[in-house]
């Protein structure tokens, strides 16, 4: 258990513990959005290498994000128990462990010990993203929490714009195109030998990323980052808190769970079905993969808005409010809208660029729900943040449902489960947020 004389108060942190702290936060944020975003051409190349259908392939995500909903509430106890720092060394090494097995998975070509690296790899995440987020939440004043969300955003949006195409750059060929067309003609150990080939490349990257996840596991443990200590309330939260017994009594908790899970879910579809879609509309497959590095970086467009004109001229509620809307509103134009256009040197459908912009809608979404859902925890804050990270299973669930309308209907018409996410969205910015009591 922790030394709770070692514990720091968040607010008698001085400003340059604070800015270290925040710094390695941020670079936890990177760390997270470079293992994370990469499902974006896993998906894919997944399908091709080990011949899957839409909905197989999205047990990709399905298998990443499903270890949110398993690990979330033990991540908690365990920081509960051995501390934030302790409990990040923990997240890194099972990750270590996670990437280590896609060696034997690239050797055999088994797609369910891929599934099992990704599901290892998410307990890790689970257990370290359980640990940062309420650092950000409580590191500094609170009506600039959707700031520091935004820069901590940019650092996550930024490691997956660079890890699909630094990830495409070791495992891709300039001649991918044609052997790709040509698997489909090939058979019997031709096409066996093909594939393994193929599916062979992933396993020096992923040795590597292993490696690096077990130094940083010592890095983080070792680093000045201070034990945060969230059980201790202030006198007017001790007296609000007084008669709760449970996270289950704060409903604006409750309900910004249920809005993350929404959140996460249109987000992740939009970033992991891009380079599909966008290859059904005749584009080839090494220049669409690009095509998520542009929907993330509409989202990184949409943090440093929110990061220069938070608080100053709107408030971070509003800015979800407008999020939201704008959300609802590119979904439906995905959706019904359809025609050739060409931009930034692609000629593809123009639906396709309201996926892309499907990135700034999501930009302010998440940094407006955590602050208003984690709002007045007091002692029950590691458990409410437990809470809101299991909801990122809505990343393993959302995109197996679009892989599976996918294969039922279209890509183009799976988006539709876009829209009762963002209406959820509207009604947790416009009122859900505001509710502290379940009684009508």
């Amino acid at each position: 258990m922790k030394n709770k004389a070692q514990a720091v108060l968040a607010k008698s942190l001085s400003k340059r513990d604070a800015v270290i702290s925040m710094f390695i936060i941020g670079l936890l944020f990177f760390i997270f959005g470079f293992v994370t975003w990469i499902n974006a051409i896993l998906i894919p190349y997944f399908k091709i290498a080990c011949e899957l259908n839409n909905f197989e392939s999205y047990l990709v995500a399905f298998a990443f994000y499903i270890a949110y909903l398993v690990m979330s509430l033990p991540a908690a106890y365990i920081l509960k128990r051995i501390g934030f720092k302790r409990g990040m060394m923990l997240g890194f090494w099972a990750m270590a462990i996670g990437a280590a097995l896609f060696v034997p998975a690239g050797f055999g070509r088994i797609y369910p010990l891929f599934l099992t690296g990704l599901f290892t790899l998410g307990i890790g995440l689970a257990i370290l993203q359980t640990a940062a987020n309420p650092y950000i939440t409580i590191l500094g004043d609170k009506e600039r929490a959707a700031q520091r969300f935004s820069i901590m955003g940019i650092c996550n949006k930024l490691a997956g714009i660079i890890a699909p195409l630094l990830f495409a750059a070791v495992i891709l060929k300039p001649t991918d195109n044609e052997l790709f067309n040509q698997i489909n003609l090939m058979q019997g150990l031709e096409k066996e030998q093909a594939l393994d080939e193929l599916i062979a490349r992933v396993i020096v990257p992923y040795a590597v990323v292993s490696v690096v996840l077990l130094l940083l596991g010592f890095l983080v443990r070792y680093s000045p980052l201070p034990e945060i200590d969230t059980e201790t309330e202030d006198e007017e939260i001790l007296v609000s808190n007084a008669g709760k017994k449970s996270i289950l009594d704060f409903p604006h908790l409750v309900l910004g769970s249920v809005a993350i899970f929404f959140h996460v879910g249109s987000q992740v579809i939009a970033v992991d079905s891009i380079i599909n879609y966008v290859s059904e509309t005749g584009v080839p497959f090494l220049e669409a993969k690009v095509f998520p590095s542009y929907t993330l970086t509409a989202t990184i467009i949409g943090y440093l808005l929110g990061i220069t004109f938070i608080p100053k001229l709107l408030s971070q509620l509003t800015a979800l409010k407008i999020c939201t809307v704008l959300g609802l509103i590119f979904s439906f134009f995905v959706i019904f809208l359809q025609g050739e256009i060409s931009l930034f040197g692609h000629t593809t459908d123009v639906s396709v660029w309201f996926i892309v912009l499907l990135g700034f809608a999501n930009s302010m979404i998440w940094a407006g729900v955590w602050p208003l859902a984690l709002d007045n925890l007091g002692r029950f804050l590691k458990v409410g943040a437990s809470l809101l990270i299991m909801a990122l299973c809505g990343n393993a669930i959302m995109p197996l449902l679009y892989g599976y309308f996918a294969d039922m209907y279209s890509l183009k018409l799976a988006y539709w489960v876009l829209v009762p996410c963002y209406v959820y969205l509207l009604y947790y910015a416009f009122y859900g947020h505001k509710v502290k009591r379940w009684t009508i």
